[in-house]
């Protein structure tokens, strides 16, 4: 692996990383790279990487999208809470989580208690280009991408904002931003 000057070595993280002993599960606004910065995290970390809307799809056997279309949001929170909880159970290393889960009391409260809660922000012209490049998130087609982004971010902060950890992922590698998420940790505990 190649590091910076700035960066940890190898032994550095691997001692970081012997000192997680639950779950680190990622927070934060759709696009501000969960999914991504979770399995270059989980790689680093030498743990497993899940991600929970993967989980609901397959278990629903319906997309994300359809699932809001038929059933509504409400609908879809509960299920998305009782899959956290299980994948919180069978002990992942690495969960990356949907935009509006951890706004979601019951599902906040698990993610505090048994995890590790990263909230992961990033501005929100970034996030509008990262997110336009799929049309696959249902709350984005109600309107201007940007206001809605804005909006949610203004909104969720207080719930995000109840991670212990908060990294800012930028443009950089997303190597980069795993690395910080670990050492913030590392802090932490």
């Amino acid at each position: 692996m190649h590091h910076d000057a700035s960066s940890p070595g190898d032994g550095a993280i691997a001692a970081m990383a012997h000192r997680v002993t639950r779950p680190v599960v990622l927070v934060g606004l759709m696009g501000v790279g969960k999914s991504t910065v979770g399995r270059r995290l989980a790689k680093l970390m030498q743990r497993d990487f899940i991600d929970a809307d993967d989980e609901i799809e397959e278990a629903a056997q319906m997309s994300i999208s359809e699932i809001f279309s038929a059933f509504g949001e409400d609908y879809f929170r509960d299920g998305e809470r009782r899959v956290i909880a299980r994948l919180m159970g069978e002990g992942h290393g690495v969960i990356a989580t949907g935009g509006g889960a951890f706004v979601n009391a019951e599902t906040r409260a698990l993610i505090l208690d048994q995890g590790i809660a990263v909230w992961i922000d990033c501005d929100i012209p970034t996030l509008v280009e990262r997110t336009g490049r799929r049309d696959t998130r249902p709350l984005l087609r109600q309107g201007d991408p940007e206001e809605i982004l804005a909006r949610l971010h203004r909104e969720r902060e207080k719930f995000y904002s109840q991670a212990p950890i908060r990294v800012s992922s930028g443009d950089g590698p997303h190597l980069r931003t795993a690395t910080q998420i670990l050492e913030a940790i590392d802090r932490w505990l």
